[in-house]
C-alpha cells in the first residue's frame, strides 16, 4: 500500500485524529485493549513503512509482550497512567535495551543497546509499550531528514519531500498516524522542524527537562529530548508522564508575535498563514544584531561539540559516514577552540537580551520554519525571489532557542500549497504551562473561525 500525495495522505493511519486521552480512556471502559493498539500500529507500519521509511527497527514480539502485561495490570487494578498501554515510537539514538540502535550510521549497523536511555525507562514506568526505533539523520546531523544508513524518511502529504529533521521518521510515524506518539530529540529544532513540516506537534523543553542519559549526543550542551503527538495536549501528556506534573497557569496568557524576518527572510505565504493562525498580536524585535550573535553561537558550540564527539571516527573509519555528514564534520572539526569558549560566554548576554522581551509578555509566535517541505536531496532553494540554503532555513527560527534553553511548542497552523505549516511558541524557563495555554486559546480561536 502506497501513499499518494494530498492532505489526506498526511494521516492514513489508525491513530489519526485519535488522542491519547481519548485512547486511555477506551482502555480504561474496556472498549480496547492495549494488545488491539500495538496490534493495530503494528499492522500500520508494514503497510505503509515500505512508502515512509520511517522506522528502522521493529520489536512486534516486545510490544506484543509489554501489550498483553499493560492489559493484565489494568485488570488487576494497577493503572500506571496515561500512558499505560499506549503505543509509542522511538528515534534511533535513544537507546532500548536488546534492541538494535544505529544512530543511522553504517558506523553502528549491527549495535545493540545494552541499557534503556532514562527517558525510556521512565516511558515503561509510565506503562507505554514502545514498538520500534524511528528514522534519524545520520547522528542527528542534520535538520532534512534525509541522510542515513536506512535511507530518507519520507514525508506522509508527499513522498517526494523531506520530513524535517533529525528526528524525521518520528514525525512521519505520528503525521501519517502509524502511533500517537514519539520520542524525538532537537539541538537545533530536530522535533519542532519534522513536527512543523509534517502537520503534527512538538515540545522541545527546557534544557535538561527529560534526561538525555543514554541518548547518543550531537551537542551536549544544545541537546535536548522531546515529543511528537498529533497535539498539543497530547504533547503534554506525555511530558508530565516523563517529567511529572507541570500545573495550570492563572489568568491571561500575554502572546506577542516575534517578527521571523529579525531571524531569517520566510516565504510571505507561510508566514502569513502562521500569522493569521496565531490571530492579531502586538509585534516585537530581537535587538539589533542579537539574531546574527544567536546563529554564530549556535553553528561555533554545535561544531566544536559534534566534532568531538566523532574524532576518533573520523580518524579511523571516515568510509563510513554518509558523504555529506563527513565534509561537515571536517568543516566542524576545523573550528578553533577561542571560538568555542567566546561562543559559551556569549550565551549569558544572549539570555539577558531575550529574557527583556518577556518582561511584558508570556508567550512569543513565530514560524516554526520559514518554507514549506522541501523536495527531497535539496539543498539551495529560493525565498521570496532570493537564494537560501535549505538547511540554513529549516534551523532560522528554532535553534536560538536551543542555544537560550527556553521550551518551544510547534503546532499545526495551516497549509501552504498542500503543505503543513507550524506556530511555534517559546517561553521563558519555568514557564512551560502558558506554551499550553496559549495553544489551547489559538487552537479554540481557529475552531471558532
Amino acid at each position: 500500500m502506497a501513499l499518494t500525495p494530498g492532505p489526506l495522505a498526511g494521516s492514513p493511519g489508525p491513530f489519526s485524529g485519535r488522542h491519547v486521552a481519548d485512547l486511555a480512556h477506551d482502555l480504561r471502559r474496556g472498549r480496547a485493549t492495549s494488545a488491539e493498539l500495538v496490534e493495530q500500529a503494528l499492522d500500520a507500519i508494514a503497510a505503509l513503512n515500505p512508502a515512509l521509511n520511517a522506522f528502522v527497527t521493529m520489536d512486534a514480539a516486545g510490544a506484543q509482550a509489554a501489550a498483553r502485561r499493560a492489559d493484565e495490570e489494568l485488570a488487576a487494578g494497577t493503572d500506571r497512567g496515561p500512558l499505560h498501554g499506549i503505543p509509542v515510537a522511538v528515534k534511533d539514538l535513544i537507546m532500548i535495551a536488546g534492541l538494535r540502535v544505529t544512530m543511522g550510521s553504517r558506523h553502528f549497523a549491527g549495535h545493540v543497546a545494552e541499557a534503556d536511555a532514562e527517558c525510556v525507562a521512565r516511558l515503561r514506568r509510565a506503562g507505554a509499550v514502545i514498538v520500534g526505533t524511528t528514522t534519524t539523520h545520520e547522528f542527528a546531523y542534520g535538520p532534512t531528514g534525509d541522510r542515513s544508513a536506512s535511507g530518507p524518511a519520507r514525508n506522509p502529504w508527499d513522498q517526494g519531500r523531506m520530513t524535517g529533521g533529525s528526528s524525521a521518521g518520528s514525525g512521519a510515524a505520528v503525521a501519517a498516524g502509524l502511533v500517537p506518539l514519539a520520542l524525538g530529540t532537537d539541538t537545533g529544532g530536530s522535533v519542532r522542524i519534522p513536527a512543523a513540516l509534517c502537520g503534527v506537534a512538538g515540545f522541545k523543553p527546557a534544557y535538561g527537562a527529560i534526561p538525555a542519559d543514554g541518548v547518543f549526543p550531537l551537542s551536549r550542551t544544545l541537546d535536548h529530548v522531546g515529543v511528537l503527538a498529533g497535539s498539543a495536549e497530547d504533547c503534554l501528556l506525555a511530558y508530565t508522564c516523563l517529567t511529572g506534573p507541570t500545573g495550570r497557569e492563572d489568568g491571561g496568557v500575554r502572546v506577542a508575535w516575534l517578527d521571523p524576518d529579525g531571524l531569517f527572510p520566510g516565504d510571505p505565504r507561510v508566514v502569513r498563514t502562521v500569522h493569521a493562525a496565531a490571530g492579531p498580536l502586538e509585534e516585537v524585535r530581537l535587538p539589533e544584531g542579537v539574531a546574527d550573535t544567536l546563529r554564530e553561537t549556535y553553528t561555533t558550540i554545535q561544531s566544536c561539540e559534534t566534532a568531538a564527539v566523532h574524532a576518533d571516527r573520523l580518524a579511523t573509519a571516515p568510509e563510513l559516514f554518509d558523504s555529506e555528514v563527513l565534509e561537515r564534520l571536517r568543516v566542524a572539526a576545523e573550528v578553533p577552540g577561542w571560538r568555542y569558549v567566546r561562543a559559551m560566554d556569549a550565551r549569558a548576554a544572549l539570555a539577558g537580551a531575550v529574557d527583556a522581551l518577556f518582561d511584558r509578555h508570556d508567550v512569543l509566535a513565530l514560524p516554526t520554519v520559514p518554507i514549506i517541505a522541501p523536495p527531497l536531496g535539496l539543498r539551495e532553494t529560493e525565498i521570496d525571489g532570493r537564494p537560501a540554503a535549505v538547511r540554513a532555513a529549516l534551523l532560522a527560527l528554532t535553534s536560538p532557542w536551543n542555544v537560550l534553553g527556553l521550551p518551544a511548542l510547534t503546532i499545526p497552523a495551516g497549509t501552504v500549497d498542500g503543505l503543513p505549516v507550524g506556530l511555534q511558541l517559546v517561553c521563558p524557563l519555568g514557564r512551560e504551562p502558558v506554551l499550553f495555554e496559549a495553544a489551547r486559546a489559538i487552537r479554540s480561536a481557529l475552531r471558532q473561525g
